[in-house]
């Protein structure tokens, strides 16, 4: 009941500062799922994400000799966005610390944001890393560290979202699906729908790269888990916060996990489709509709940021038609003579289908040499007889989207 109190609280001290987003029923998700599917649209936002709220609840609420001396963060993006807005606001200084690899996009949108209040220093390879320097800077100069996520008042601030949610609908909400990266924002909504709404299943979705939930929950306490794949940078933290598994624990219904692919497939056909743009970790709770058996029920999905880096197009569009079967490469050995892609192309792919990738270097004195074909199919159904032609004609071949080592070492 105490972080419910505080949600309502740090509702209050955000009600004129922030935005309440839109609750909007999705129809083509509804008619899809034969459901009622709603988006709560956290990408639309100040700063294009919910963090905005939870660091603006903290720093309004420090001490004014905490606020004098100023503050730290770490963060990947949203955070950072967040607590350069806060800043601004409430006319304090901040130094926000950022991975090296976080993507430019990001690092401008916190410049602009928090203009003179804020310094950025881009530091450490992943965001734990820089979240270790960025904690002994703040000790070293005894300068308050705004958590992004393992904080009572920034899961507080979170916890507006539901507040919100509940005010939005007149229906009886029977499963509520949320992003967990760090945990804050699930237990945030775990506070508010415990009191308000206990009988909603709360669902949290996190990246099959980063499974920290997943891992806490099995060992039954935050747990260190190693990152095999950071694509989603805003759900791609090694250990949950302590008080959020607290929370979290016996008021999750369930926890899903999401390839990093499927991410990528339904953030276009959400560009495409709806003109909606999200970023990678605003993508995982409408994956988890496909997994799930929501007939007949009243589903919310939280749509947590909306800034993704369209320098990040490409990648995305390869990882969705990976995942879709649509692209496949191969180490095919050739015969080394004149003519033999030429032959390929005629005699083994479909009259749609399109070589995209094709690397071969020539050996001399051999009778055939080692090419990587990269071919991008026009219906997924086309890669038996792609295998099949292979066959007849006696191709010996490697398929590589199965064997992430020669994939990383080849084409990655």
């Amino acid at each position: 009941m105490y972080l419910f109190d505080q949600s309502v609280y740090s509702r209050k001290l955000l009600e004129k500062v922030i935005l309440k987003t839109p609750l909007e029923k999705n129809e083509y998700y509804s008619k899809l799922n034969n459901a009622n599917i709603y988006f709560k649209r956290e990408d639309l936002q100040i700063g294009r994400s919910y963090k905005v709220r939870g660091a603006y609840s903290k720093i309004t609420q420090l001490s004014d000799q905490e606020k004098e001396i100023g503050i730290v963060c770490a963060s990947a993006g949203n955070h950072a966005q967040g607590v350069s807005i806060a800043c601004s606001m409430i006319d304090i200084k901040g130094i926000v610390f950022m991975p090296l690899t976080t993507p430019k996009q990001k690092i401008k949108k916190v410049h602009d944001f928090g203009g003179k209040n804020i310094i950025i220093k881009l530091v450490g390879d992943s965001f734990d890393e820089t979240k270790k320097i960025a904690l002994d800077y703040s000790n070293k100069y005894n300068k308050t560290f705004i958590h992004p996520f393992d904080d009572e008042k920034v899961i507080a601030g979170q916890g507006s979202v539901g507040l919100e949610i509940n005010e939005q609908i007149n229906k009886v909400i029977d499963i509520l699906i949320v992003p967990i990266g760090g945990g804050g924002l699930a237990a945030g909504l775990c506070s508010v729908f415990n009191v308000l709404s206990p009988k909603t299943k709360i669902i949290g979705v996190e990246p099959e790269g980063a499974p920290s939930m997943t891992n806490a929950l099995k060992n039954n306490k935050p747990k260190e888990t190693k990152l095999t794949d950071n694509f989603v940078d805003g759900a791609s933290v090694s250990m949950v916060g302590e008080i959020n598994f607290n929370i979290c624990k016996d008021k999750l219904s369930k926890i899903l996990t999401i390839s990093e692919g499927h991410i990528c497939s339904i953030i276009l056909k959400l560009y495409n489709e709806q003109g909606i743009v999200i970023e990678p970790a605003g993508a995982l709770s409408i994956c988890a509709l496909e997994l799930l058996n929501v007939k007949d029920q009243n589903v919310v999905c939280i749509i947590s940021g909306g800034n993704n880096d369209i320098s990040r197009s490409e990648e995305i569009k390869e990882r969705a038609l990976i995942y879709e079967n649509l692209k496949h490469y191969f180490l095919i050995n050739f015969p080394q003579r004149a003519g033999v892609l030429k032959d390929f192309v005629t005699d083994v792919l479909g009259p749609k289908d399109d070589i995209t990738f094709f690397q071969f270097s020539k050996k001399n004195n051999k009778e055939t040499g080692p090419a990587v074909v990269g071919i991008e199919l026009n219906h997924r159904r086309n890669i038996d007889d792609l295998y099949l032609k292979m066959k007849e004609r006696n191709y010996q071949y490697e398929y590589l989207n199965e064997n992430s080592l020669l994939f990383n070492q080849l084409i990655g």
